[in-house]
This record gives C-alpha cells, sequence and structure tokens, in this order.
C-alpha cells in the first residue's frame, strides 16, 4: 500500500538479507549477479528502489506516468505527421557522463521538444543491457528518423564518445553533451540509488581483476595506479563514488573532448540554480529553438551549502581539482544572452 507517498510492504521478509547482492548488480549488470537471469534482476532492483525511494520518485526516474509519456508520444506524432515531407535522417545526440550526474534532468528537457527521437540507456532499440547496440544499429536509427534530432544516453560507453562522433558514418554530423554534477551530490545519488556498487567494482579492479569491465575501458595508467593505491577494504561506499566520479569524468580531458568543438560540458547544478540560462547554452550547441517548456520541469533551487562529505583527502584534494577543471571548460561556452533564445 502506499504510505505518505512511499510504498510499504508490512508483511514482506527482511530485504536487506538480499541487499547486497542486489546493489552488487544494479550497475554492474546480471552477470555480477547468478541469482535469476535478466528480468529478474531488473525486477528486484526496481521493487529495491520502490521500498527505498518510494513509488513517485521511482514513476519520475523511469518515467513511467502515462499522461506524461502520451502527451509527450502524441506531440511527436503529431509533428511527424506535419512534417512528412522532410527526408529521413536527423543528427545524433549522446548525452554521457557518468551515472547520478542529472542526465534523466536533461532527457526528460530535451524530450519535450517534439523534434527529438529518444533512446535513453533502457531502450531496446538502441540498448542492450545499458550497452549501445553495434554501431550499424545506431546509424540506422539515425538515419531513418522523422526527427531532426536522435537523442540517445550511452553512459556506460561514455569512453566511446569519440568514437561515436567520429566512426558511425553518418549523413550529419554527430555531437555530445557531456554532463557533470558536483562529486558530493553525484556520491551521495549513487550511493542512495546503487549501494556500495563503486566500493565492489574498484576492489576488483585494485585487485587486478575487472578489466574487461565497462567501469574500466580507457581509464588512464595514472587513473588505475590511483585506483589501485587504496585499500579498499577500509574505505567506504561514499569514498568510491567520489573516485568513480574522478575516473570518469577525467576521460573528458584524457581522451581530448575539451578541444573539441562538438562536445559540449555542460552542469547539473548550473541547471538547477539557472535553468533558463543553462539550457539556453545546450539549445544554442545544438541548434534548436529555445523554449520554456525545456525547462518546466526543473524548478531552480540554490546550491546546496553544508552538505560536504568527509572523503579521505587525497580523493578531495584530486576531486576539487578535477572540479575547477570542468567548470573552466564549462564557462568557455557562456549562456546566450537571453533574449536571443526565446522566453
Amino acid at each position: 500500500m502506499l504510505l505518505g507517498g512511499r510504498a510499504t510492504f508490512p508483511t514482506a521478509p527482511p530485504y536487506s538479507t538480499r541487499l547486497p547482492q542486489l546493489q552488487r548488480g544494479v550497475m554492474a549488470g546480471p552477470r555480477r549477479d547468478p541469482w535469476l537471469g535478466y528480468t529478474g534482476w531488473r525486477l528486484r532492483r526496481h521493487l529495491h528502489w520502490l521500498r527505498s525511494q518510494g513509488f513517485a520518485r521511482l514513476v519520475e526516474e523511469d518515467e513511467l506516468n502515462p499522461v506524461d509519456r502520451i502527451t509527450k508520444a502524441a506531440a511527436k506524432w503529431r509533428w511527424r505527421l506535419t512534417h512528412r515531407a522532410r527526408p529521413l535522417g536527423g543528427t545524433a545526440v549522446f548525452l554521457v557522463g557518468v551515472q547520478r550526474s542529472g542526465t534523466n534532468m536533461l532527457v526528460r528537457g530535451l524530450e519535450r521538444s517534439p523534434e527529438f527521437a529518444v533512446y535513453n540507456e533502457n531502450h531496446q532499440a538502441a540498448f542492450s543491457r545499458f550497452r549501445l547496440r553495434p554501431d550499424p544499429v545506431i546509424r540506422r536509427l539515425v538515419e531513418q528518423s522523422r526527427h531532426p534530432y536522435v537523442l540517445f544516453k550511452p553512459l556506460c560507453d561514455s569512453h566511446r564518445t569519440a568514437e561515436l562522433l567520429d566512426e558511425l558514418g553518418l549523413r550529419r554530423s554527430p555531437r555530445a553533451l557531456w554532463a557533470y554534477r558536483s562529486v558530493d551530490g553525484r556520491a551521495r545519488s549513487a550511493v542512495a540509488k546503487f549501494g556500495d556498487v563503486n566500493l565492489r567494482v574498484l576492489r576488483e579492479l585494485a585487485n587486478g581483476g575487472g578489466r574487461s569491465r565497462w567501469e574500466a575501458q580507457r581509464l588512464s595508467p595514472d587513473s588505475l595506479q590511483l585506483i589501485e593505491g587504496f585499500d579498499w577494504d577500509r574505505m567506504g561506499p561514499f569514498d568510491a563514488a567520489a573516485v568513480f566520479w574522478y575516473v570518469r569524468n577525467r576521460l573528458y580531458f584524457e581522451l581530448d573532448l575539451a578541444q573539441r568543438p562538438d562536445v559540449l560540458v555542460v552542469s547539473y547544478d548550473a541547471m538547477v540554480a539557472q535553468p533558463k540560462a543553462e539550457m539556453a547554452r545546450i539549445c544554442e550547441f545544438l541548434g534548436v529553438a529555445y523554449d520554456r517548456r525545456l525547462i518546466a520541469h526543473v524548478k531552480p533551487r540554490p546550491a546546496r551549502r553544508g552538505e560536504v562529505l568527509q572523503l579521505d583527502p587525497r580523493i578531495r584534494d584530486r576531486c576539487e581539482e578535477l572540479t575547477a577543471r570542468l567548470e573552466a571548460a564549462r564557462r568557455e561556452t557562456p549562456a546566450p544572452v537571453p533574449g536571443e533564445v526565446g522566453q
């Protein structure tokens, strides 16, 4: 039943006895959790989120509101109907970065534009277990689209951003949005959503294993050395979530994405503080007409104060240095004057 907006199951057995198994599979996937097959793994994951975060939050996160979904689908259908003469093919847009960095907020905003076809990371046409399907599949989805923009959210393939931009062979040049969030905000959100998954993964990498995992792909020798330098049996899940934030966001610079005009770094914290300005940057970069409906779901709020996590000082120093670099890169592409992008 629902109590205070949250779902409760008074007759269910204690869930904590199965939580470690579930958390191990939330991001790592079912190959780390042999208890059930992939369908069972997803069901258990959603059950955990339902219990820990409530029904309303689950509906929001997974976009399960039927009225909202029907409204957006109808708007896109009307758009296709009135643009039947438009040639097939659109511009691929890849939303990349690190999980729990506000990417769902960006997807929900851009999806409100009928010009966008959207393939979130759980869309089976474009993804298999949160990884992009082979390039020919992605190319076909883009080239056969009636929409001018085709948005994908391949967070587990962020290390392939340059390849996706250069090697898909699309008629129109793709674009990429690298989304980031404060390390404290991301770490809190990741631990609340995924438990100690980052800790388990980094422990495996530090012990010399896991090199075929998506989490380890394209990590620099320095990042691997950093991971191996910690005793993960003594570290906590927030430290691990912060290190994971660091080594994955660091790829933005290590893969030279910061030098590319077809990649824009965007900030979740800037979006919630000044949604109009940050969305205006995105629209100008993509060549999309700004519309206030793109931020109708965002409630502006100031940056949080006094919620700094107690991280290992070595981790904190690294994260603060990278935060400054990411913010400097974001400020290199300032927001356009609001009057130039609509009201």
